[in-house]
This record gives structure tokens, sequence and C-alpha cells, in this order.
């Protein structure tokens, strides 16, 4: 899977954005990280790329939320620098071409796949953390 860099991200979802046909991929609300409804047909989507940049280096936990945000807010900024943006591979609705952000929350005792739509007013192209 190739590197998406945020210039190619943002055609995405502008992209994404400008889809306004009706498809079961929008049925339930995406804007927030949530995890993947059963009502998705997954064999409806294929991989486009990922946002994990070096497959040798291990990504920041940290995340990005200048404005008070938290993880699970529908308006939380998508900063690709960051978690959970930085272990997400970009997947396209293969019915309408709306584009998401998918990851694998790996929790103590289980892994969730989890799902965003890419929504271009979200995008934030903030550099990486400081990892002193």
């Amino acid at each position: 899977m190739h590197y998406i860099d945020f210039t190619t991200l943002r055609q995405l979802a502008l992209a994404s954005s400008a889809v306004t046909t009706p498809c079961s991929c929008a049925a339930v609300p995406l804007q927030a990280w949530t995890a993947q409804p059963l009502t998705l047909e997954l064999d409806c989507f294929e991989e486009v790329g990922t946002l994990f940049d070096d497959p040798y280096d291990e990504p920041t936990f940290a995340e990005y939320h200048p404005a008070g945000t938290r993880y699970e807010s529908a308006d939380a900024p998508i900063a690709p620098r960051f978690y959970p943006a930085n272990r997400c591979s970009v997947a396209r609705c293969t019915k309408c071409s709306r584009h998401y952000l998918r990851y694998n929350e790996a929790g103590g005792y289980f892994t969730e796949l989890r799902i965003r739509a890419l929504q271009p007013d979200l995008l934030v192209d903030a550099p990486a953390p400081d990892r002193r």
C-alpha cells in the first residue's frame, strides 16, 4: 500500500465531500471515530493507501486537539501526523467513491476496526509532535 501525502489526502477528502449519491456507506453517520458498523458492506471498500509514512518508525499516540475537542468529537481535527490518523489506511467505497479513514484499535484484550469519514474541513497539516 502506498503512502498518501497531505495534498493527496486533501484532494481525496474534497472529492469525497462532493459525492451526493445515496449509498449504504453513508447510511450511518461516521463524522466521528466509531467502531465499524456491522451494516457496512466490507467487500464494497478498497484500500487506496496509508497515512503511515515510515514502516520502521513507531507512530506517536499523541492526539491533536488545540480547540479542546476529544477523540470521539465529530469536529475533532484530522491531523495525519497524530493519533489515530497516523495509523490509518484510506479506503474508498466502490459504489459511490466516498473516502474513509480506517485503523485497528488494539486494546488490552480486544481489537476493533474503527472508521471515520474523510472530511476536508477537518484536515490539518500540523507538524509532527516533538518526541523528546
